[in-house]
Formats: C-alpha cells, sequence, structure tokens
C-alpha cells in the first residue's frame, strides 16, 4: 500500500456529515492502559477487548504498537478480523514516534495497517529534558512534517498528530504545530495532557483556541494525575464543538494508564449523555451502545487482575447502591430521586447465576473430556475429534498466555476464529535473534 493519498480521502473517514459537530471515542485502553506499571493484557485479552469495543460503537480502538515486534501477529490478526467483518465498525489504529524509521518500520511489519496516530514532544521542558539543546522547538515541527510526508507516501491515511505535553507547551508554539500538521495532511491535533497538569478551565480556552486558529478537529488526550481526566475531556470537547470542529476524547476501560490513569470510558461517556452541559443536545456518536458498559468494565476487570472500584461511575458495586433511610425511602418511591440514570441503561439489572457445585474450566493441561464438556455448555459442536483437539490445543496456549482459566467470550473466539487465534497467540523471540531489532 504505497502511494499519496488525496485530500479527500484524508478526512472524514467514518464521521458522521453534515454540518453538526459531534463528539467521537477513541480508546486507548490497548496501547495507553497497557503502558500501565505492573499492569499488563495478553494479546488474546487486547483482541477480546477490541470486539467489544467494536459492539460498543467506539469510533477508533488504539490497538498497539505497529513497531514493536511481539506485537506484529496481534495486530495483523486484528486487522484480518477487521477485513472479516468481524470487527465491522471500529476502526484500528497504530501509535508512531514521529520519525521516518517508525513509519517505515511499520509498513514492513504491519503491512495493511491503514490509521495511525505520529507523537512527538512539544512543550519546552520536555525539548529541554529530553534533548539537553540538540534541539528547538522548531526541529521538533519539522520532525513532525517530514513524517506526516512520509506515512502520506506510504499510505497511511486519516493521519493523527499527537502534541506530548501540549498542556505544558505556549499557545503560541502549539498553533504553529498544528498549522503546520494541517498543511502537511494531518486531519486531527492531539492535545496531550501528559501529566494531568489542565483544570476543566483551561482545558476548554486551549482547545476552543486551537480549534478556531488551526481549523481542524481536536483530541483530547488527558492524564488523571490531579483527578481531572474526565472533566478535561468534556470540556476540551466542548471548547472543539464550540470552534466548529468535531471532538475526539481518548479514554481507557475503567479509567487504566499510566501513574494515576486516563480518562474512564464509561465515565466520559456518562458525562457528555446526563451531565448538564449537553443537556438536550445529541453530541456524541450515534453509534455508541452504553449498553456493552457492565460487560466491558468486567471483563477488563478480570483481564487486568484490578477489582471494578466500589464507587465507580455506572458500573461500581454502590453506583446504584442505597442504604441510608432517606435515600432508600427515596429511591424506591421513584428512582429518579437518587439516580441520575438507569442501571439498565449500562446493561445491568440481569441476576448472575453462581454455581457453587462441580465447575470444570480448561487450562494448559486440560484434557479432551473436560475440555468437551465446557463447549458443549457453550454450544459449540465439532465437526470432527480432529477439530476439537485442534481447538483444544490453542485453548492450552492461550490460558499459558492468561494464566487465568479462560472466559466464555474467550473460549468462543477461539473456536469460530482459530486461525486468527493462532497467530495471535504465536510469540517468536528467536526472530529478534535472526533480524535484530531496529
Amino acid at each position: 500500500m504505497t502511494g499519496q493519498v488525496s485530500m479527500g480521502e484524508r478526512e472524514n473517514d467514518g464521521l458522521i456529515e453534515g454540518d453538526e459537530k459531534k463528539i467521537y471515542i477513541i480508546d486507548v485502553t490497548n496501547r495507553d492502559g497497557v503502558q500501565t506499571s505492573r499492569l499488563g493484557l495478553a494479546k488474546l485479552e487486547k483482541t477480546i477487548i477490541n470486539l467489544m469495543l467494536d459492539e460498543m460503537g467506539i469510533w477508533q480502538s488504539e490497538f498497539g504498537f505497529p513497531t514493536t515486534r511481539h506485537e506484529t501477529n496481534y495486530l495483523q490478526a486484528n486487522l484480518e478480523l477487521a477485513e472479516m467483518g468481524v470487527i465491522d465498525r471500529m476502526r484500528l489504529s497504530g501509535w508512531l514516534r514521529a520519525v521516518r524509521s517508525d513509519i517505515d518500520l511499520s509498513r514492513e511489519l504491519v503491512p495493511t495497517l491503514v490509521y495511525v496516530n505520529l507523537s512527538i514532544s512539544t512543550s519546552e521542558q520536555m525539548i529541554q529534558g529530553k534533548w539537553h539543546g540538540r534541539r528547538t522547538f522548531k526541529d521538533v515541527v519539522n520532525m513532525m512534517t517530514d513524517a506526516l510526508d512520509r506515512a502520506h507516501e506510504s499510505g497511511f491515511r486519516s493521519i493523527g498528530v499527537n502534541a506530548e505535553d501540549a498542556s505544558r507547551t505556549s499557545d503560541e508554539n502549539l498553533i504553529e504545530f498544528a498549522l503546520a500538521a494541517k498543511q502537511h495532511g494531518a486531519v486531527r491535533l492531539r492535545y496531550c495532557d501528559t501529566l494531568g497538569y489542565n483544570d476543566p478551565f483551561t482545558a476548554y480556552e486551549r482547545i476552543n483556541l486551537l480549534a478556531r486558529e488551526a481549523g481542524m478537529d481536536m483530541e483530547m488526550h488527558f492524564h488523571n494525575d490531579l483527578g481531572m481526566a474526565v472533566a478535561c475531556s468534556v470540556a476540551g470537547a466542548k471548547g472543539a464543538l464550540d470552534a466548529g470542529v468535531n471532538a475526539f476524547i481518548n479514554t481507557t476501560i475503567n479509567g487504566f494508564g499510566e501513574r494515576a490513569g486516563n480518562a474512564d470510558l464509561v465515565s466520559v461517556i456518562l458525562a457528555i449523555t446526563k451531565s448538564s452541559m449537553f443537556e438536550g443536545e445529541k453530541v456524541l456518536d450515534d453509534a455508541i451502545n452504553l449498553m456493552m458498559a457492565w460487560k466491558l468494565a468486567k471483563y477488563a476487570s478480570y483481564a487486568f487482575g484490578v477489582p471494578i472500584p466500589i464507587n465507580q461511575p455506572g458500573v461500581g458495586d454502590n453506583a446504584f447502591a442505597h442504604e441510608s433511610g432517606i435515600h432508600a425511602d427515596g429511591a424506591l418511591k421513584d428512582r429518579r430521586n437518587y439516580e441520575l440514570y438507569d442501571y439498565e441503561e449500562l446493561g445491568r439489572g440481569e441476576p448472575e447465576i453462581i454455581d457453587t457445585g462441580r465447575s470444570i474450566t480448561i487450562g494448559e493441561y486440560s484434557g479432551i473430556k473436560g475440555f468437551r464438556n465446557v463447549y458443549e455448555k457453550l454450544e459449540i459442536e465439532f465437526s470432527s475429534e480432529k477439530e476439537a483437539r485442534e481447538i483444544l490445543e490453542l485453548v492450552r496456549y492461550a490460558n499459558v498466555s492468561t494464566q487465568k482459566p479462560l472466559v466464555e467470550d474467550e473460549l468462543l473466539f477461539i473456536a469460530r476464529y482459530p486461525e486468527q487465534a493462532r497467530k495471535i497467540l504465536t510469540l517468536d523471540p528467536t526472530r529478534v535473534k535472526a533480524e535484530g531489532t531496529r
């Protein structure tokens, strides 16, 4: 996939047509969330998250690092799932440094990848702190535009550009950076509050200014170091909409992310749809299916091995719990007395059946009898003994990868898409020794 991409192809890919501007969600759990210290996801778990995000109507998943070799098979397999229509709405995008070598290597390792964001530091703190005077802001802009040109030459489209540490970059420099990015074909600027430094008022003002001056769509990427990631994301989106451009909010499931985390996916959606800020307005991407919130949050909690906080908006155990007399009485009389939105809207409310008797699970040492027992309960039939044993072997490898009992969605995925599962589960570090790293 090579050749210059036309401006028409770069713009409005998958966006709602018309003058009305919208807020779209770009979930970065599989890129930024997995960078959380002491935590991580197996490639199978990242894939299941992509499938669930797609079912939830998320516009784009930043699903990994195209230049990281242990990601290659996973990235390729997920792109195959998109080509097959298994992931049928959501775009899959990669994160690259804004340098030519990353673009060239990503094209080599993941040749079918279409969407990317190019990232580079823009603040004086990081320019001095990282490069110690060897580069200036002008050098940063030139590196970014050179990388953008190379990305377009390589066949990437709808490219976003990330200003790392934008919140500590001057307005003048950010505007210059954004205008240069736009001139070289970028369709969005990602405003990265890398240290969670901004407040909602500043987020609104700065993003509104940038959007008006640059006339391009804006991405919000806020960290939660001061507990304001969700508020800043929504305020920044409001600033973009008021300037007449589309807004894209970066989220992670359950707020996972470096240090104190990122803007929580469910909280962001609730803030947009239920708060007073956008009351009476339909500004959120129409494809969003909030009914997936409960299932997605629970799966991410299981996969990361971190319980959902009891007071987490929408999905925490206490989100709809009432104990004091006044509250319980009021909620029973009319739920709107003490509940701003309904638990059913998040896919909650159905009883969960817990088997307290015999339990058969499948793991890395499972045999065919237990395997068949589990899959029979899932109503999966195999055409032959050979097929059953091939799926069993994949399930064993999957358990080696996750080191947890496989849940229903994982078992079903392996049975339905064994070739993609096989690729996702394949890690070959011997290639690193043979090929070297770049």
